[in-house]
């Protein structure tokens, strides 16, 4: 059964939900997100799963000062201290699957591995300013939020979960709204990755309109021996759209690297 808490962790009231039993799976959503995009995905036999809302989501703290990616994996390293939870697998999701990486690179052993789906590369994701008034109309018309989150959903069967997610989404940080496509744009470890000794699987879905597949290759390239699963009729949330999928793949390769 699934429970949701709030702790404080590097001075910040964040909200998690956890379910499960054994070694833990860190969840890390993307951006307009929350743990609730790994609601359907929290029944990882043999784990304990926990599902964060980073600060300036859902119903955790905002963060004071700049929006800044290592400062979410900042956030991800204190709650896992909190916790006390001993080396877990941490799976991140689009923009969480860079404040994944940016938790690998700045904290060198934390995780037992990582999970990247459908994530930025490396390199960033750039967004071009002239999109910006867009992302400012998604803060502020939910009709347009909805059509925007509705393509990055689009095999999701759950009208429900659905109107669920752009609630929490509206939920976010005024300032994140144009702070994470900012972030992103400037989030650069290209070169730092290969020397980290960690296993890495990198999840992609075909009918994914923001990350490209050379982009998910570019992610999978730059970790050594890192596994890339290619996965036809679902696009950028795997973990919503087809969960059942999503736990199958991650529970094999939690089991191959002894999680």
């Amino acid at each position: 059964m699934m429970s949701g808490s709030f702790i404080m962790a590097g001075g910040l009231n964040l909200y998690y939900a956890q379910a499960g039993s054994g070694p833990a799976v860190v969840y890390i959503h993307g951006n307009t997100g929350s743990s609730l995009w790994y609601s359907k995905a929290m029944d990882l036999p043999g784990r304990t799963c926990y599902a964060l809302d980073l600060p300036n989501f859902g119903r955790s703290d905002p963060m004071p000062g700049d929006v800044d990616l290592f400062r979410y994996a900042e956030s991800v390293s204190a709650f896992i201290e909190a916790l006390g939870l001993e080396k877990p697998l941490v799976v991140g999701h689009s923009l969480g699957g860079a404040v994944a990486q940016a938790l690998a690179v700045s904290s060198p052993g934390i995780a037992n591995g990582l999970v990247l789906v459908d994530s930025a590369a490396p390199s960033g994701l750039k967004t071009p300013r002239d999109r910006y008034p867009l992302i400012e109309m998604m803060r502020t018309d939910r009709a347009f939020l909805s059509k925007a989150l509705a393509a990055t959903v689009p095999t999701l069967k759950d009208p429900s979960l659905f109107e669920a997610l752009v609630d929490d989404a509206l939920r976010m940080a005024e300032k994140a709204w144009i702070g994470n496509a900012e972030a992103l744009s400037a989030f650069d470890i290209s070169g730092k990755t290969q020397d980290l000794d960690l296993p890495v699987c990198v999840i992609w879905g075909k009918l994914d309109y923001i990350v490209t597949e050379a982009m998910a290759r570019e992610t999978a390239q730059a970790y050594a021996g890192a596994r890339l699963e290619i996965l036809d009729g679902v696009g950028h949330s795997v973990l919503v759209e087809d969960p059942g999928r999503f736990l199958a793949i991650l529970g094999d390769f939690a089991s191959k690297i002894g999680q």
